[in-house]
C-alpha cells in the first residue's frame, strides 16, 4: 500500500508510529509508510491520541477530520484525511 492513497472521502495515510520518543515529529518515510515520532506512551490509547492530533495539525484539519481506520493496538496505522486529496496531504505533512 503507497504512503498516501485516494480515498472517497479524502486520502489514506498508511503510519509507521514510533512511541516514547524525545519529541513528536514526522521522521519521513519508511517501508511505504509514514514514519512518525510521538512523545506520547502507547498506553491506553495515548499514541493514538497524539497521531491523530499531530496528523490533524500538520495536515490542517479539524481533529474530527483525521479518522483511525486500522491499526488501534500496533505501530503500522491508517489514517483517513477527510476531504484533502492525496498530493495535498503528500505536501503538508512531507512538505
Amino acid at each position: 500500500m503507497p504512503c498516501f492513497s485516494a480515498d472517497p472521502a479524502g486520502t489514506k495515510v498508511a503510519v509507521r508510529v514510533v512511541p516514547r520518543a524525545s519529541r513528536t515529529k514526522i521522521d519521513g518515510l519508511l517501508d511505504g509508510a509514514l514514519k512518525i515520532r510521538l512523545a506520547a506512551p502507547p498506553v491506553d490509547g495515548a499514541a493514538n491520541a497524539a497521531a491523530r492530533d499531530f496528523l490533524a495539525e500538520a495536515a490542517g484539519l479539524r481533529r474530527s477530520e483525521v479518522v483511525l481506520l486500522s491499526g488501534e493496538k500496533s505501530r503500522n496505522k491508517t489514517f483517513l484525511l477527510r476531504g484533502l486529496p492525496p498530493e495535498q496531504a503528500r505536501q503538508k505533512l512531507l512538505g
